[in-house]
């Protein structure tokens, strides 16, 4: 048979395709995207499989997700007729959490450039170096101009001291370093990394949610993570160790039942509300080393929700503890948009709002084009996110194009060991 020769795939700058990596607990999703004029992306290549060798986030087998990651990728490119080299890729394993950073550095010509906006993003980062932890983002939330405070963009303004309060997100460095070495497996070079809560509001929050407050919690398989916007910009992260397969876990093992089964009847049958007929409704449950059907138990759908609720109710919960803890509750107002896969139960909109106590809707990925069917729904909208903030980072404050931030950064580092020795 005879290949034919396909052509490598440019960056966004120069060809207008970019590709994004969502390595997730339950799935590995690949998504092409053209970049048309105005910045506006048009899906034209999908792969995902099911997700090998990653729990809670992380890789707990390299081989298993090298696997997986390059079935995905290989299926995108196949629609496309293209060669993948360069991605840009989501982070939600190593804990990642913010911190706000205040620096001040001294504007050079009175006049302030962008160099020294890259100065104060280089002293932000410097200042906030931990040994177990790297910087995934820094991105700036306020500016302030000799004392003058609440400056979105202080490019071409005049002054002598240019303040800065930086958003710094940060991983710890031995997860991210699994995750760069199983997509090098791969033959894949990272183009620039985002936090999956951060890159899915970036897909599916409009722009009046960001700019008045809005909480966006992604639900995932293995891990539920948190983003707070404010006034444009990311101002809060974190992650609580809960997820859809917690919920699918607890239904196997109550009920004793396979997996493979026990994740169907959540999809099926799965409720966070009770209502007057789920007694009445009976599910057959198949017993975990049974062959014969016939051994199996009925249980009622009340049983069902019985058990799906709690861990839910609990997943909640935690988001609300660890908001009021940071103090960043006020500043989100009263909006929270929920997406990820998890997020598709029913009832989980209604039962977020009574824990949350606040407005909840479901988030799917509205600022591309191009989406099918099936891959328009929430589960896809961190790797939606990573296709839009790729044609962002011309206008952001990159970590990945930081000054300086080629010796310090670990996604530098990481990289050029793994091509010289891979």
């Amino acid at each position: 048979m005879v290949m034919v020769p396909r052509k490598k795939l440019k960056k966004a700058a120069q060809g207008g395709v970019i590709a994004a990596l969502d390595v997730g607990s339950s799935k590995v999703c690949c998504l092409i995207g053209q970049v048309g004029e105005g910045n506006v992306i048009k899906i034209v290549g999908t792969g995902y499989q099911s997700s090998q060798g990653v729990r809670a986030g992380a890789v707990v087998n390299l081989e298993d997700a090298e696997v997986a990651i390059g079935n995905a990728v290989h299926m995108a490119e196949q629609m496309v007729g293209v060669t993948v080299r360069d991605v840009f890729v989501n982070v939600s394993g190593g804990h990642p959490t913010s911190q706000i950073v205040g620096v001040e550095v001294a504007v050079l010509d009175q006049e302030v450039t962008e160099i020294d906006l890259r100065r104060a993003l280089a002293q932000g980062r410097a200042h906030h170096r931990i040994s177990e932890n790297e910087v995934i983002h820094a991105i700036p939330v306020t500016y302030s101009l000799d004392g003058n405070r609440g400056i979105r963009d202080p490019r071409g303004m005049f002054g002598d001291r240019l303040g800065v309060q930086l958003n710094i997100v940060t991983a710890h460095a031995g997860p991210l370093r699994n995750l760069f070495t199983s997509i090098a497996r791969c033959h894949l070079d990272i183009e620039g990394l985002a936090v999956s809560p951060y890159a899915s509001g970036l897909a599916c929050l409009v722009d009046d949610e960001i700019d008045m407050g809005v909480t966006c919690i992604d639900m995932g398989g293995g891990i539920t993570t948190v983003a707070v916007f404010l006034e444009g910009n990311l101002v809060y992260t974190d992650c609580v160790p809960v997820g859809g397969g917690h919920v699918t876990n607890d239904i196997a093992r109550v009920l004793t039942t396979p997996l493979g089964h026990a994740e169907r009847m959540k999809i099926l049958y799965g409720n966070t509300m009770a209502s007057s007929v789920d007694e009445r409704e009976m599910i057959n449950v198949p017993l975990v080393g049974e062959d014969d059907r016939t051994q199996g138990n009925q249980v009622s759908k009340a049983v069902l929700v019985g058990i799906i609720r709690p861990r839910l109710e609990e997943l909640f919960e935690l988001v609300r503890n660890r908001l009021d803890a940071s103090g960043v509750a006020g500043l989100a107002g009263r909006r929270v948009v929920l997406t990820g896969g998890a997020c598709q139960l029913p009832g989980t909109r209604e039962l977020a709002q009574r824990v949350l106590a606040k407005q909840v809707r479901i988030g799917r990925p509205a600022r591309v084009a191009g989406l099918t069917e099936t891959t328009s729904g929430p589960a896809f909208s961190t790797a939606a996110g990573l296709l839009i903030q790729a044609t962002r980072q011309h206008t952001e404050l990159s970590v990945n194009n930081a000054a300086g931030a080629g010796s310090g950064n670990l996604l530098g580092r990481v990289g050029t060991w793994l091509r010289d020795n891979l």
